[in-house]
């Protein structure tokens, strides 16, 4: 079994200029220095770097990415290390029933989507594609914390703060994909994800306004019926 996790974070510590200019046998940061500044044991790193630990937990790879000064790309890089390390296959899409899709049809006119507890899209309005800034980005919630979110969404502090507090409710109750994301957004968003996360102590509004660029929606949501507990949210246009 490959070690790519491993090699990645002793390259990126090679490559990491130390906190002195005095000359060294080694290049870059040593084990004791990164461990410091991410809060972790030398033997915890050590087990990283080797491959004998192959499932840190999205804290400590936060605290890894903000001691090695990670850029978002290289965020993202590393979730996708830890995530090809492991085993489990994601869920198939789940299908939604036929007076789902026709309810959705209905809406037609207007921005809506049949959303997941975790903020996946599973079925939208050709008008909720055109202004919604998504983009292809399946998920609102990990739209809402990339660079696409941030230009969207003139208010985003408060509309990241809602996804972030929708997430952990999902996860509270066991939806196994909401803390897969949560997982994902604490290494590629960090604390601007993992702050609003852990200071989450209410449900996100079902109705109220968003700004989406230099348009104002009043947005409304339709929990419906079933195992998924899946929603449908409908966005009007504020004139």
């Amino acid at each position: 079994m490959t070690n790519a996790l491993g090699r990645f974070l002793r390259a990126r510590r090679e490559a990491t200029t130390p906190p002195d200019t005095h000359r060294r046998r080694t290049p870059g940061l040593r084990r004791g220095e990164l461990a410091d500044r991410a809060g972790i044991s030398v033997e915890y790193l050590t087990r990283l770097e080797r491959g004998t630990d192959r499932s840190p937990s999205g804290q400590i790879l936060a605290s890894l990415a903000a001691a090695l000064d990670l850029t978002a790309d290289e965020r993202v890089h590393l979730y996708r290390l830890v995530k090809a390390e492991s085993t489990c296959s994601p869920p198939p899409p789940p299908r939604l029933r036929p007076t789902v899709l026709a309810l959705l049809d209905t809406l037609a006119p207007t921005a809506a989507c049949v959303l997941t507890p975790a903020g996946d899209v599973l079925a939208s309005t050709a008008r909720f594609d055109e202004i919604s800034g998504l983009d292809g980005e399946p998920n609102l919630v990990r739209f809402a914390f990339g660079t696409g979110g941030r230009a969207h969404y003139p208010d985003w502090d408060a509309v990241a703060s809602s996804r972030a507090a929708g997430l952990r409710a999902a996860a509270d109750l066991g939806d196994h994909t909401a803390a897969a994301l949560a997982f994902e957004l604490s290494i590629t968003a960090g604390t601007e994800f993992t702050n609003r996360y852990d200071a989450a102590a209410s449900l996100p509004p079902a109705t109220g306004t968003e700004r989406w660029g230099a348009n104002v929606f009043a947005f409304e949501t339709l929990y419906l019926s079933g195992e998924g507990e899946h929603r449908v949210m409908a966005f009007f246009s504020q004139h």
